[in-house]
This record gives structure tokens, sequence and C-alpha cells, in this order.
């Protein structure tokens, strides 16, 4: 007889989406939910607006920074930490950038940039099985643990589980693997349906995302890797909806409160009313573009100063502000100091202590701190 612990009995006990009468059928009050919607309009054109007063350039490096914290970042989420180099280097490959491409050694490093860039250059033709199938193999070319590239098919329950043993928390179960391909086929004709000029389209983009994510992963189709497909559909739903690229990464704004995430999930998917769901959902593109509007502010900001002073500067010079400025708004970790840039330019302390100086009285940095604690951050 086994025994459950109160908190395990409840979720054996509850119901979920899939199992109720109603699945699919989701339904929302728009209380709430035309703020938001209003809000992702108004900060989207701002977005556009930025993009457009980039270079051709700016707009190209700003494109692969996007791509690249969105492939570190969702991996991340799933416990994959990536080197940053590796993806980088894989996306200028998949973008066509590179003369030589660069020999990625990572595997995940690079089929997770790949699997971003596709997305991201190639949401609008209609979603089909063979298309996941090859997503999922894309992004797992190296696990011999786990079925790639097709339905998962194990007759133990899928379920999203935390806690420790005898003490194990449900927090969702997904419909049984028999059901899968049936489930994935109605979803992919829902996902096609209401794309733009189908005969149950979805008009506002956040909203389609949305639901698309949230059925997703209440199927859970795949062995592993669900939720790095799962935000994979809820970006193609995004832009094909909009019909154009945007400049938005949805992973970096979800791992800041990754409770909040989950919580908003479990609840999703305890029955087909999903109005919380939305607005939750909502406030996380809002977010993210509020991310987008700080980094390409940052980035015409940096360029004017760039353009400003670059014929000013010495070798030293270029390669420490071009280094400060590879980290965006996030920052060179610390701030720059004579010690640091001693290393970075490979000069002379006294040297460095000169160049800092000099670079103060051009505007091109501001000072923090005093004596040793003395830091340099970027002018902008």
């Amino acid at each position: 007889m086994a025994i459950f612990e109160p908190n395990n009995l409840i979720n054996r006990l509850m119901t979920y989406n899939w199992q109720q009468s109603d699945w699919k059928e989701f339904f929302y009050s728009k209380k709430g939910i035309e703020k938001l919607l209003f809000s992702f309009t108004e900060k989207m054109g701002n977005v556009k607006g930025y993009t457009e007063a980039l270079s051709k350039n700016d707009r190209e490096q700003t494109l692969i920074d996007f791509l690249v914290t969105e492939a570190i970042k969702t991996s991340e989420i799933e416990g994959e930490f990536l080197s940053r180099e590796d993806v980088m280097s894989s996306v200028k490959n998949n973008l066509g950038l590179l003369k030589q491409p660069d020999n990625i050694r990572d595997l995940r490093a690079k089929g997770i940039a790949k699997l971003v860039t596709e997305v991201h250059n190639n949401f609008q033709p209609l979603l089909s099985k063979q298309v996941l199938f090859d997503w999922h193999s894309t992004m797992m070319p190296v696990n011999n643990n786990i079925n790639t590239g097709s339905w998962r098919t194990g007759k133990a329950p899928m379920q999203i589980v935390s806690g420790s043993f005898g003490k194990e928390e449900i927090h969702f179960e997904a419909p049984p693997s028999e059901n899968v391909p049936l489930e994935m086929e109605q979803f992919i004709y829902w996902f096609n349906n209401t794309a733009p000029g189908g005969k149950s389209e979805i008009i506002h983009a956040p909203i389609r995302s949305a639901i698309a994510h949230l059925y997703f992963e209440s199927i859970h189709p795949f062995e592993d890797g669900n939720g790095r497909i799962g935000r994979v559909i809820a970006e193609k739903a995004l832009l094909q909806t909009l019909g154009y690229s945007l400049l938005i990464s949805l992973s970096p704004t979800l791992e800041l409160n990754m409770n909040a995430y989950y919580e908003a999930l479990k609840e999703a998917q305890r029955g087909n009313d999903i109005t919380k769901w939305l607005i939750y959902f909502c406030e996380v593109l809002n977010g993210s573009l509020d991310v987008s509007i700080k980094i390409l502010d940052f980035t015409i900001k940096k360029t004017a100063l760039f353009d400003r002073v670059k014929i000013e500067l010495n070798e030293r010079q270029l390669k420490v502000i071009q280094k400060m400025m590879s980290y965006g708004i996030v920052g060179f970790e610390g701030g720059m100091s004579a010690k640091k840039y001693t290393k970075i330019a490979k000069t002379s302390k006294a040297t460095a202590t000169r160049d800092l100086k000099k670079l103060l009285e051009m505007d091109v940095l501001k000072v923090f701190g005093e004596g040793r604690n003395t830091s340099y951050e970027l002018n902008v």
C-alpha cells in the first residue's frame, strides 16, 4: 500500500486542464488584459523606432546579441550553462556573417543557437510535425539517453515534480504518451488555424503567443526539452502574428523570476480559464520590451559616443572602450580599473593611469569611488 503525503494526495486527486470536458476551449476575461495589450503595442512601436535608427552594422550586432542572450538564457533555465563565445560563433555561422565558419566544439551551443536563429529569421511558414521533430533534433544532438526528433512513448506518467523522495509535490501531469500524437495533431492544427489569415485567426500577438506556450507545455510531447521548444513556439507565434521580426528576448525576463513563471503555469494548467495566465504572460512580454528599449537606447548612445571620440583615441584606449561596450547595459563587471586596464591593453600601470585620466577629460568615462576603490564606467 502506498503512503502519500497530504500535498501529494491533493495533487493526485486534482484534475488538470487536459482532463476536463472543456479542454482546448480556452476562455478569458478581457478585464486587465486590454491595458497590457495597449502597452505592448506602444512599447513595440518604440522598439521599431529605435531599431530603424540603428546603422546596418549596429542592427546586425544587436540582433546577434539578442539571439545569443536568448540561446544562453533558455538553456540556463533548464540547468545548461553554455559558453557565450561558442553560442556567438554559432549564431554568426547561422546568419552567414563569417567567410570561414567557426568550428563549434560544443554541440549543445551549436544546436540551440541554430534553433533560435532559425525561428527568428524564418517564423512565417506553417508549423508541422516534421518542423517540431527537426527543432528537437537540432537542439539535442548529443543526448543518447532520450529519443530525439520523435514524440515520447514511455508508459510512466510525464510529471513535473519537486521535493525530496517521499515528499514529492506533483505540479503537473501531462497526458499519457499514447495520447500525444493526436493531441499534437490538434495543437498543430490550432496553431496554423490561428495564424494570420487562418479561419480562427487571433489578432493579438501576445494572446496567441501566451496560449501557444501554455497549450504546448500542457501536452509536453517530448521526453526532454519541452521548455526550450515551448519558448520557441511562443516566439514563433509572436513574430508570425506581428508579421515582422522584433528585437525581443523572452527567456531573460522569465529567468529573472522563475518561481513566478512556474506558479503561473501551474495555476493555468488546473483549468481552461486562462485570464490570469494571459495577464502574467503579457506582463512578461512587456518586461522583455522594456529591456529591448534599454539595450537599443544604450546601443545608439554608445555609437554616438564612439563616433565622437574614436579619432582621438590611441590603440590601447580603443581596445579597452570596445571591450567595455561589448558588455552592453549590464556594464563591465566591477567597472574598469587601472589594474584591469593594464591587463586588457597589455601596458604599464603608469600608462593605464594616464590613458584613464585622458578618457575622463574627454567625458568618455565617469569615475566611481576613491583610492584603491576607484573604478570607471562608460559615460552614456
